[in-house]
């Protein structure tokens, strides 16, 4: 079975992957508030069903904007494990 890559992250910061997709949230929260306009526009581009994105839709985006940038050979490392 594949280790999902919040699995991983908390296994390496031994952390519960609770606490790990709580911290990411709070960075997907900061991001979503950030005073800088340039930056919240960045954010607002992930796709959401809610008010704001998920650790989940979060990592799909991030994982589909390299892909699609051609930098692929980026995710090698996670999908190897």
């Amino acid at each position: 079975m594949e280790e999902h890559l919040f699995e991983r992250l908390a296994r390496e910061r031994n952390i519960t992957v609770e606490e790990m997709r709580a911290i990411i949230s709070a960075r997907i929260e900061e991001g979503w508030n950030n005073p800088d306009s340039e930056k919240r526009a960045q954010w607002r581009k992930i796709p959401c069903v809610g008010e704001m994105p998920t650790p989940d839709e979060w990592l799909k985006y991030a994982v589909e904007t390299v892909e699609a940038e051609g930098q692929g050979e980026l995710l090698k490392w996670h999908k190897e494990q």
